[in-house]
Formats: C-alpha cells, sequence, structure tokens
C-alpha cells in the first residue's frame, strides 16, 4: 500500500536551513509527480514546491523561490525539500504529496524561532 513518511522538521533559527525527507513506499517516487505542502496555524493549506513525472519539471510557490528546493533519490525511493534562509513565516506543518490518488503524510513540523 501506498505510504509517505516525512521526516527533519525541527527548530531552528531565522536564516536557518533544513533538510525534510518524504520516504515513499508502495510506488517508485520517479514515476509520481510529487509535492510538499504546509500549513500554518489558521491557515490554508498551501502548495510548496511540485516535482512532475516523467520530464521532472519543477515549480515553486512564488514565496520560496530561491531559498527551497525540491529533488528525489530514486535509489533510496524518497523525496526531499531543502529549505534555506528560513523565515518565520515558514513555521509550518509539512505534507508529502502524491498527487495521483491523492496520498499525503502525516507531516513534519517545522518551527522558526529565535
Amino acid at each position: 500500500q501506498v505510504q509517505l513518511v516525512e521526516s527533519g522538521g525541527g527548530l531552528v533559527q531565522p536564516g536557518g536551513s533544513l533538510r525534510l525527507s518524504c520516504a515513499a513506499s508502495g510506488f517508485t517516487v520517479s514515476r509520481y509527480t510529487m509535492s510538499w505542502y504546509r500549513q500554518a496555524p489558521g491557515k490554508e493549506r498551501e502548495l510548496v514546491a511540485v516535482i512532475t513525472s516523467p520530464d521532472g519539471s519543477i515549480n515553486y510557490a512564488d514565496s520560496v523561490k530561491g531559498r527551497f528546493a525540491i529533488s528525489r533519490d530514486n535509489a533510496k525511493n524518497t523525496l526531499y525539500l531543502i529549505m534555506n534562509s528560513l523565515k518565520f513565516e515558514d513555521a509550518a506543518v509539512y505534507y508529502c504529496y502524491r498527487n495521483a490518488g491523492g496520498y499525503w503524510g502525516q507531516g513534519t513540523q517545522v518551527t522558526v524561532a529565535s
């Protein structure tokens, strides 16, 4: 069965970096369009980044362009989100998402505080 397990969240100071991981099982990550979403308290869940299949084209929300990078490791069947220059407004629960079938991970908390 399809499973997505995020990890890598935590507490970071403004300007810091984190790498989120999404370990997939039950399917091959490279064969599906995959996304990262985030949801801050009291706000709608929003799309952060997407990597398409099979061409691997990438798009980002304007708010994270130039700071975040989405990638996948086919050998590890894992999706990543590298987050640099973190801001207070990046604090949220981050979710991994497989577009086909609408599968979500459980989320990983990112807290940005000085």
